[in-house]
């Protein structure tokens, strides 16, 4: 399992053609309170870079986009009931959706955890 990132703060943990799709311990922190999310609907096709959620934080409404393209096959239906699991693990029970990519090649334009960290290190 191969987890990347991308500079809009989303992050992809990727199992053969399938992956996870979420936003960051850093997003959530810039976030503050997440109070609602949005998902995309299961079959829903997203070219790379299409917006596919929505997240509100008592702060901000922020969208949040595919990192790849594909085609949603599952949400995370808890965070309908519980949208703080995003706050309380961003990278883990948070998750927003599941999909199956339409093209691997696309991952390469992504960074890892440690490139990503170093892009989030020059935004302070």
């Amino acid at each position: 399992m191969t987890t990347y990132y991308t500079e809009e703060h989303e992050w992809i943990r990727v199992e053969g053609d399938s992956a996870t799709v979420g936003i960051s311990e850093h997003a959530q922190e810039q976030l503050g309170d997440i109070v609602f999310v949005e998902l995309p609907e299961v079959g829903r096709r997203l070219a790379k870079g299409e917006q596919a959620a929505v997240v509100e934080s008592v702060k901000a409404a922020s969208e949040v986009y595919a990192p790849v393209g594909g085609e949603v096959t599952e949400v995370n239906t808890a965070l309908e009931d519980k949208p703080e699991l995003v706050n309380q693990d961003a990278e883990g029970e948070g998750w927003f959706f599941r999909m199956t990519l339409a093209d691997p090649g696309e991952l390469d334009g992504l960074m890892d955890r440690e490139a990503y960290a170093k892009y989030v290190e020059s935004l302070a």
